[in-house]
């Protein structure tokens, strides 16, 4: 196997992030001052023994911004720094500047805060009750739900939670700003949006966007974290340096990023779910309390993604789904890898296993009998296409054997009485594409130099997810050269404007194909070019590793040499390429459209032991069928399959974000929130790739990857429910994510946790 040549710089540890670039002798380094509850009034801020900590300190606060102290975009409810109230623990009162890192927090302690507690409220559906919303509700409605429940012969409802998520990027918040000729400012950002960042940063400041130039260089790790919620960071240290006219950097200590940043967001729903009796499904409703924690933020679009994705797999004749976007005094909940898909998948398996139960009919038949087929309409109106529910559900049961494996688990349970076994099945059909429309676009510039090498930029962060490399896989098959000779840059608002972030699995689709459309126009000029060498019609020539190919005939023209030529020919060697996913619209009103280019599929089977005793499990095994086209790099993809699946486990039975009833983190370090490791993954992972397909949206056939297998993870949760049950039949489900041993313990004791 070839290694990933950027991937030697990772095991030596010589890739460098941003606190690891060089510094200017006269840069500032940065910290804030937290809130210390879940509401308050600031009456002062006393800056003296901050002060006289040193002749650098500099304390800035709210009326220091010198532009509109907000970074709110959809709804203009985030300051920069609260001018008289903070709105969550842990939210920035007090941005702190001073030669050393150690003198900047050390001040940033030192400020006395006189403040008056407020009312605080940190439970969704309290906030719902009282009618504090973010936005306005949504409602998607179909068919005739109330008379197609009249119809079943089986009914049940019941209650969905599932619980936040942190990120735990390897690499922390952070920014590095500093003020240039004519009033500019440089940015550099750990940020998986460059022009989201451009333009907070821009709006904070007072200036137009074309006097703040951002770049984001290869993150070390996002999952949505550094979407929308590195902008507050970026314009901090733009602050800083606006004021103090020096280079600021602000990079947060682990503690500080876990207390003050978003996380994915806890969701409480209700759900309620019919069948006729030979269990087709004929109903379904779902009302979703999403804690949106005290700002806007992306809580809209998270929604519409939960809203969309309702019924997972399946399809279903008649419903209704709401969605209430509860305002809290806790930290605004933001992206996380799966982005409102997750709790939506998670509540409507609930859904299917209490029908199951109610049934006493196999939770599998009830799946296998509802998944979506080919040419379904989906109840927001958009036509199946492609489907491949059926095909991956019915491999994953031939792959694991499954009438043997649930006897051999049912021999297995009844021999042993201090150990149970469980397995589940969990299909997926995960729709891609920004569901805010005008987000689907991209460009990429690309230039050819004299010497045959190609530099490549485009909006696409790298962030451990390799695109980069597909990026350049891309560009390479386009072009007909060896991925040797292709660079791709990374991102800055200089070269690639108006970017949309990396985000939504859409990175390579986006800017991939954009890539396609400016080597495309790069490569008929270059046809052009060697047909005229070659006395033949441009339709002739192809390019194949680097040589020039004449009528399926390899020539003695090279790429180098054909490069040279087209240069002193003064032909342009350089184009800007644009690419708007088509297909696409929605309409708000109706909640009818086409919002995705294309959907995802695959199935999951899990097998988990439970140690009845200790109330725990181990994963014994799982297996994934995939669909991810034709994958454009098939270890690349498999790395993202297992590493999604593995925070969706850790999502499901181990990550507990817990705050406590005053709105305080109580998870707030890496001793008190569990990730999984090594240990924790099943002993056995078996993924197997479907055969690729045609999906003309996305290059070369190829189909997103990043956020779809996170779903899997959501099998573990069921499997463990059904060896539970073999424990103690009469136990009590409670349908709660993430379930983690107290809760096991709960179950079997038969008490609420």
């Amino acid at each position: 196997m070839k290694t990933i040549d950027e991937s030697l710089g990772h095991l030596r540890g010589e890739t460098r992030y941003i606190d690891d670039l060089p510094e200017p002798k006269d840069c500032l380094h940065a910290a804030v001052r937290l809130s210390e509850s879940a509401r308050g009034r600031i009456r002062s801020i006393d800056t003296s023994s901050a002060l006289a900590l040193g002749s650098s300190v500099i304390v800035l606060k709210a009326g220091d911004v010198p532009g509109e102290n907000q970074i709110g975009f959809t709804k203009a409810d985030e300051p920069v720094l609260p001018e008289k109230e903070w709105e969550y623990w842990g939210q920035p009162i007090a941005l702190v500047l001073a030669e050393t890192r150690q003198l900047a927090r050390k001040a940033a302690a030192a400020l006395v805060i006189d403040w008056e507690e407020l009312p605080a409220r940190t439970d969704p559906r309290a906030a719902a009750a009282a009618g504090d919303f973010i936005l306005p509700s949504r409602t998607i409605v179909w068919g005739d739900a109330e008379k197609a429940f009249e119809d079943c012969a089986f009914v049940v409802s019941g209650r969905a939670d599932s619980g936040g998520q942190e990120h735990v990027y390897l690499e922390t918040q952070g920014a590095y700003a500093e003020l240039r000729d004519n009033g500019t400012l440089f940015v550099i950002s750990s940020t998986q949006s460059p022009t989201g960042i451009q333009r907070a940063v821009a709006q904070s400041q007072g200036l137009p966007m074309n006097k703040v130039e951002v770049e984001a260089h290869r993150l070390g790790g996002a999952f949505g974290g550094k979407e929308d919620q590195a902008a507050l960071w970026a314009s901090l240290a733009a602050l800083g340096a606006r004021v103090s006219k020096r280079p600021v950097k602000l990079y947060l200590d682990r503690k500080t990023d876990l207390r003050a940043t978003g996380k994915r967001h806890p969701y409480s729903s209700d759900f309620k779910i019919g069948a006729d009796k030979e269990g087709h499904i004929l109903a379904f409703k779902a009302e979703y309390f999403q804690n949106s924690g005290f700002s806007c933020d992306l809580s809209p679009a998270i929604l519409a993604r939960t809203l969309l994705h309702a019924t997972g797999a399946y399809r279903v004749p008649n419903g209704k789904v709401v969605g209430h976007m509860c305002r809290t005094n806790l930290p605004s909940f933001t992206a996380f890898r799966g982005f409102g898909a997750p709790q939506a998948f998670f509540v409507f398996e609930a859904a299917l296993d209490a029908l199951a139960q109610a049934m006493d009919l196999p939770r599998e038949k009830l799946q296998r009998k509802n998944l979506y087929r080919e040419g379904d309409p989906s109840y927001y109106g958009m036509p199946m296409k492609s489907v491949r529910a059926e095909e991956s559900f019915d491999r994953v049961m031939d792959l694991v054997g499954w009438d043997k494996l649930k006897a051999e688990i049912d021999d297995f349970n009844t021999s042993h009485r201090l150990e149970k076994k469980g397995a589940a099945l969990l299909p997926v059909s995960f729709g891609i594409s920004f569901t805010k429309l005008p987000m689907n676009q991209a460009g990429a510039l690309i230039h050819v130099y004299q010497d045959g090498s190609v530099l490549v930029s485009t909006g696409a962060i790298e962030m451990g997810q390799q695109v980069s490399r597909k990026i350049g896989v891309i560009v390479a098959r386009i072009l007909g050269i060896p991925l040797e000779w292709i660079r791709v840059e990374r991102t800055s608002t200089l070269t690639v404007a108006n970017t949309v972030p990396t985000a939504a699995s859409t990175g390579s689709d986006l800017n991939g194909m954009a890539a396609k459309a400016a080597c495309e126009e790069i490569l008929g000029r270059l046809k052009a070019k060697a047909a005229e060498s070659l006395s033949c019609k441009a339709e002739a020539i192809t390019i194949d590793q680097g040589k020039v190919v004449k009528n399926g005939r390899t020539t003695a023209l090279e790429w180098k040499e054909l490069v040279e030529e087209a240069h002193t020919a003064r032909i342009d060697l350089s184009a800007h390429g644009f690419y708007a996913t088509p297909g696409l619209f929605y309409d708000m009103k109706t909640e009818r459209g086409t919002p995705f280019a294309y959907h995802v599929y695959g199935t999951a089977c899990i097998v988990v032991r439970l140690d009845v005793l200790r109330a725990r499990c181990k994963l014994e095994a799982a297996y994934i069928v995939h669909d991810s086209g034709n994958s454009l790099d098939q270890k690349v993809d498999l790395g993202q399959i297992e590493g999604a699946f593995a925070q969706g486990l850790g999502w499901t039975l181990l990550e507990d974000l817990r705050f406590g009833a005053d709105g305080r983190l109580l998870s707030d370090s890496l001793s008190t929130y569990k990730l999984p490791d090594i240990s924790f993954m099943p002993e056995k992972l078996v993924v197997d790739i479907l055969p690729g397909r045609d999906n003309p949206v996305a290059p070369f056939n190829s189909k997103a990857v990043g956020e779809p297998p996170l779903q899997y993870g959501i099998a573990a949760y069921f499997a463990l429910l059904q060896a539970l049950r073999a424990a103690k039949p009469e136990g009590e489900t409670r349908y709660d994510i993430p379930f983690i041993p107290e809760k096991i313990e709960a179950f079997l004791k038969g008490r609420a946790l």
